[in-house]
């Protein structure tokens, strides 16, 4: 370039320079040229001296913009700033761009509830299947179009979280990163929830692991989106569980705050109250605002839908809506046991009281988780006749193993607690703690052990004869229903039965067997109900 093209507000690039540099002042400095300029980049003041050489290594941009630019360039820019506005003229437009058909009430909520509120802090509380998936990735998606939100944090079961991740990535193009102990360990001297914009975690993991907790609470989101939110409930304002105190956290961290549960009431309006107090401490601050809210049947946050009241868009032809669930019809069907299983209920009962009484004598931890044992012994049996038979086998097990080695039982109780967010613990960990919490006692006395043992034996036989016998009134009264209900005669009929133990699931597959011998394969879900140790006590009493 020539001496005569410098000028103010010229850029200049070359070699020399660093960066690009846009001219602010030029001097002559004998057959040199000065020239004083700031960084396009970093803003930083360039005052370098030029010999005639070093201008022609040069290049600086014309005083008036040609019109010689790559077309195809030119078009992607103008296409994304159509994009950017593209929520002006069609409100629906990120259904354009993802891999999705949703349903009429997808988009009531996404759009009639959601985006009209101007910071989004809504408890979503639909029935299992009606899509809350779905309705989380059509708001993320509308909120980045707009340029709402950057940083998306979501908060799901461990066991969901790669769902969520597969169903971001499939249907709405959106890549979540998974935060999990491998990554913060990577991680080391830096904080793996600022570095990533798009983040799903499990619930369970960061609120027990102090170091996953404090790193995200450094952290900084635009929305945070919590599935099976009522995870993060609390027995009361002063008993908050580790997931309460993480929402808690949260909300304070976040503008745009969605939580999702089928699930969200457990029966005490001031439970629920708590629950709702992490979107907005002020709107429920009491159970009479929650009752007048549900007297006029509207909440500023909150919404409901049964699967009965979800219909599909009507048809074009013929206008005709159709529900998208079959109705369900709920039944109890009675039983009452038998004489040899009130026997059996009468001489568990008698050795629970028994144990429970000497667990009542003892404060310690060990009296604690004595009790809890004994109250999951009587649920298990409400279960089934299998469920509670396991459960006393491996605690006589566990009991002939104290009497080979009493010293050390006695150390192993020193370490062990009953931990307080036991709720709060993924399925497979709970089930290894209960199945420990099985060999606490009361003593370990040689002699008070072999009473046990002999206890606990006179419990399996007559456990063991009822299920040889095959007179368990629950499960005779099952076989009933399922053959009144033609179940199995049909080839084609799926079953979905929940239990509250494996060890039920295991026994009815074992006990259906004969009934199956056609080939008919009925589809078996195991579901587990979590109660925490107080809720099972005051059940009892």
């Amino acid at each position: 370039m020539l001496i005569q093209q410098l000028k103010p507000n010229v850029v200049v690039r070359g070699p020399i320079l660093p960066e690009p540099v846009q001219v602010l002042v030029v001097t002559q400095v004998g057959a040199s040229v000065k020239v004083i300029g700031k960084g396009l980049t970093t803003g930083r003041v360039h005052e370098p001296i030029l010999n005639a050489e070093q201008l022609a290594a040069l290049e600086a941009t014309p005083e008036r913009e040609p019109f010689d630019g790559e077309a195809r360039r030119f078009r992607l820019g103008v296409e994304a700033l159509r994009l950017g506005l593209a929520y002006e003229y069609d409100p629906y437009f990120s259904l354009s761009i993802a891999r999705v058909d949703p349903l009429p009430h997808q988009l009531e909520a996404v759009y009639d509830y959601f985006l009209k509120l101007p910071r989004i802090r809504f408890l979503l509380a639909d029935d299992p299947g009606a899509g809350k998936t779905i309705m989380a990735g059509l708001l993320i998606k509308e909120l980045k179009i707009r340029g709402l939100i950057q940083r998306t944090l979501i908060i799901a079961p461990a066991n969901l979280c790669f769902q969520w991740q597969r169903e971001m990535k499939d249907k709405f193009r959106e890549s979540f990163e998974l935060v999990r102990s491998d990554v913060l360990r990577a991680a080391y001297g830096s904080n793996p929830w600022q570095e990533r914009n798009q983040a799903v975690t499990s619930i369970s993991w960061v609120s027990r692991i102090e170091d996953a907790k404090e790193s995200l609470l450094r952290s900084r989101w635009d929305l945070v989106v919590v599935d099976e939110a009522h995870k993060m409930s609390a027995y009361s304002a002063d008993k908050k569980t580790l997931a309460y105190q993480l929402g808690e956290a949260l909300s304070q961290m976040t503008d745009h705050y969605l939580l999702m549960t089928a699930t969200p009431h457990k029966g005490d309006p001031e439970n629920f109250c708590l629950f709702l107090e992490l979107l907005d401490r002020d709107v429920y601050g009491d159970v009479k605002s929650l009752e007048e809210a549900m007297r006029r049947h509207e909440a500023p946050f909150y919404l409901r839908r049964i699967k009965e009241a979800l219909v599909t868009f009507p048809h074009p032809d013929t206008g005709e809506i159709r529900t998208l669930f079959t109705r369900r019809e709920v039944r109890t069907t009675e039983f009452e046991m038998n004489e040899d299983e009130l026997e059996f209920y009468d001489a568990l009962t008698r050795y629970v009281e028994d144990q429970s009484i000497k667990a009542s004598l003892d404060n310690s931890a060990r009296g604690r988780a004595l009790g809890f044992t004994m109250a999951m012994l009587q649920r298990r049996f409400a279960s089934s006749v299998r469920a509670v038979r396991l459960s006393l086998e491996r605690m006589r097990n566990k009991r002939e193993r104290m009497l080979a080695d009493p010293q050390g039982y006695r150390q192993e109780q020193i370490t062990r607690r009953l931990p307080e967010d036991f709720d709060e613990l993924p399925d497979d960990e709970q089930q290894e703690i209960l199945a420990e919490l099985e060999g606490v006692v009361a003593t370990v006395d040689p002699g008070g052990l072999r009473e046990d043992i002999h206890q606990l034996t006179k419990l399996i036989n007559q456990a063991e004869e009822l299920e040889r016998r095959e007179v368990e009134s629950k499960l005779i009264k099952l076989k009933e229903v399922l053959s009144d209900q033609g179940v199995f005669g049909d080839r084609n009929m799926k079953l979905l039965v929940f239990t509250e133990h494996k060890d039920t699931l295991d026994y009815l597959v074992e006990r259906l067997r004969e009934e199956w011998r056609l080939g008919w394969r009925p589809l078996i879900k195991v579901e587990h109900y979590h109660l925490s140790a107080e809720e099972i006590l005051k059940a009892r009493q």
